[in-house]
């Protein structure tokens, strides 16, 4: 059994989550999604959908983005 990252939980079906380098363990995708998911920097919302980049800044949508002074983004639809 491995314990959780986020909540401590010694649960016997874990899974790892392996990303730029790191390995990371979770007992459920809320967990995951609470450590891993970038936020927004506009309304500070977890991006657990696509998102938008731009220039290393994260943002859920074009309209954050835009609202950030991005000019020329779109979302993809």
């Amino acid at each position: 059994m491995a314990r959780c990252e986020v909540c401590g939980n010694d649960y016997g079906m874990t899974f790892e989550v392996h990303a730029q380098g790191a390995v990371h363990v979770f007992d459920c995708f809320a967990c995951a999604i609470h450590r891993m998911a970038p936020i927004c920097e506009h309304c500070r919302v977890q991006i657990i959908g696509q998102g938008v980049e731009v220039e290393g800044h994260w943002y859920c949508g074009a309209h954050c983005a835009r609202a950030e002074g991005r000019a020329g983004i779109v979302d993809k639809v």
